[in-house]
């Protein structure tokens, strides 16, 4: 019976849990109420050990990387699934448990006891939901939906271990008609039970999806209509490039990335969300003079400048996905801590966010560079919300990992506190480390010059704010050949790289290295992203 149970506690979790997870995605994109498979995800990356947490955004990109998917486009969308994945055992485990107790405790559960399953299993999950969850709900009626909710599964499980187990005493004694009678009652059950619950999962799963890709054509729309830059349609205002005579080889990446195909990265299942009108930045600590700045005094108050910048991830391998370059808008971080009057004795800024990320900036590093900015725009308008609204901070020459979004508060302080992903093993520094990609070559693009055939070869190539000076191509080992370069957009974006190599039929191996502003060459060799960025060459096979 300890193995029927097993089956059935299995069997009835998978049932009742599926639907669970269906009607709270439902409610969480009409009526933003608490989608507990997030929470609970973004709660445990809080408090597990960092280099568990970094292990399993390594194996998260190795897999993606193998399987030939996109890290850029995929990585959240990867989160997520992991997320409802882990509260979808969670809840087949419960409902293994909760049979496995009430046979060897030979408990026939009512309905007092649902509740008490319910409660149980759904008590701690509401606990975390109303700490870190971002729903703009007020939190009684966030309690009340998720009670109903864990309630009526747990009075459903209860009533499923009766109907599926407790007739056994009246057919062990029985005949083989009476067993076999059993069995197709059982069976009639799971299938009226599963015919139940996948009409609820569909509809709730369906329509939340619905609701959820209309929400994201809208936002869609509106990005596309508001970029200064269109650079799809070819009526973009030009480029401080523009006449450059050196072109991209086809099929090298946009030198200007549309801000829908920018790279995401943060540190919550879901983009968080701040009420720009109501926000406000205080800077406190070590200070004579704190501020309070609305959006609106950082925008006026301050003189403005714009900047094109390129911003990688540190996470990103050889070859990555996690790089992109658009126009920031913002105010040097430099003014508004003068307008502070910083103290003395003050060597640190912490700054911290609303999605619960936090990092130090030495004030030395801000006072020797003007170029440190709080950016309340992209490519002309107010930042979009997955990339940081109301404001974010950029730190030339330095990985997405220093550079807080999601801004709510600074503190002046004298001790040095450890950034969100440094307490977890990575880099202090996280200075960017020089890097070639070849995106493209362009078989399909041959170039006929007299009796030679050119075929173009291109991709991009980057070291911070340190400058590129030269790209180098090398084919089957051969010597390295020097590329053209074409200007950048400005002196902390990437470069885009171009070389027309000369026809050969065959399979080859294509290797790219870039040398820094000052000469220095990429480090070849060979090392992991943690924890302190990628190094090596990168390599493009391609049959011609």
């Amino acid at each position: 019976m300890k193995k029927l149970n097993l089956t059935a506690g299995t069997l009835v979790g998978v049932l009742l849990t599926a639907p669970l997870i269906g009607m709270m995605y439902l409610a969480d994109q009409l009526l933003d109420l608490p989608f507990v498979p997030f929470d609970l995800f973004d709660w445990l990356t809080r408090v597990l050990p960092g280099p568990l947490i970094t292990y399993g955004i390594d194996l998260m990109i190795d897999i993606m990387r193998w399987l030939g998917v996109s890290v850029a486009d995929s990585a959240k969308t990867a989160e997520q699934f992991l997320a409802v994945l882990q509260f979808f055992l969670g809840g087949i485990i419960a409902g293994i448990v909760s049979f496995v107790f009430f046979d060897i405790r030979n408990v026939k559960p009512d309905t007092i006891t649902g509740i008490v399953m319910g409660a149980l299993f759904g008590l701690p999950f509401i606990a975390i939901s109303i700490a870190i969850g971002q729903s703009t709900v007020p939190s009684l009626l966030q309690i009340g939906w998720l009670s109903l909710l864990f309630l009526v599964w747990g009075i459903s499980l209860s009533l499923a271990y009766c109907r599926l187990t407790l007739v056994k005493a009246e057919v062990s004694a029985g005949s083989e008609e009476a067993r076999t009678v059993e069995k197709i009652s059982r069976r009639q059950f799971l299938i009226r039970l599963g015919a139940a619950t996948s009409t609820i999962t569909v509809v709730g799963a369906g329509v939340g999806a619905i609701v959820a890709h209309t929400k994201g054509q809208r936002l869609e729309q509106s990005l596309a209509t508001s970029m200064v830059h269109q650079t799809e349609t070819g009526q973009e205002p030009p480029f401080p490039n523009s006449n450059d005579p050196v072109m991209p080889a086809p099929g090298t990446r946009p030198e200007y990335t549309p801000i829908k195909n920018h790279y995401k990265v943060f540190i919550r299942t879901e983009p968080t969300l701040i009420d720009g009108a109501t926000w406000v930045l205080p800077i406190t600590g070590l200070v004579d003079k704190p501020l309070m700045l609305t959006l609106d005094d950082i925008k006026n108050n301050y003189k403005s400048r714009n900047q094109y910048v390129t911003l990688s991830c540190i996470s990103g391998r050889i070859g990555t996905g996690l790089i992109s370059t658009t126009q920031w808008t913002g105010i040097s971080l430099k003014d508004i801590l003068a307008d502070a009057q910083v103290r003395p004795e003050a060597r640190y800024l912490y700054i911290i966010s609303g999605d619960g990320f936090y990092e130090s900036l030495d004030l030395d590093l801000i006072t020797g560079d003007t170029q440190i900015m709080l950016c309340y725009a992209w490519d002309g308008h107010e930042l979009p919300v997955e990339h940081g609204y109301p404001l974010r901070i950029w730190i030339p020459d330095r990985y997405g990992m220093k550079q807080p979004k999601w801004i709510t508060g600074m503190e002046v302080t004298d001790q040095y506190k450890k950034g969100y992903w440094v307490e977890r093993g990575w880099d202090e520094i996280a200075r960017v480390k020089a890097t070639s990609v070849i995106d493209t070559v362009a078989v399909k693009a041959v170039i006929e010059n007299g009796k030679r055939k050119l075929v173009p070869v291109g991709g991009i190539a980057f070291s911070g704010a340190r400058g590129i000076s030269k790209v180098e191509i090398r084919v089957d080992g051969g010597p390295w050949q020097e590329a053209k370069l074409r200007s950048p957009l400005s002196e902390t974006t990437w470069v885009i790289w171009r070389y027309d190599w000369p026809f050969k039929e065959g399979e080859h191996t294509f290797e790219v290295r870039c040398a820094e502003g000052d000469g220095t060459l990429q480090i070849e060799q060979v090392q992991s992203n943690r924890p302190s960025g990628a190094t090596g060459l990168h390599r493009y096979k391609a049959n011609i």
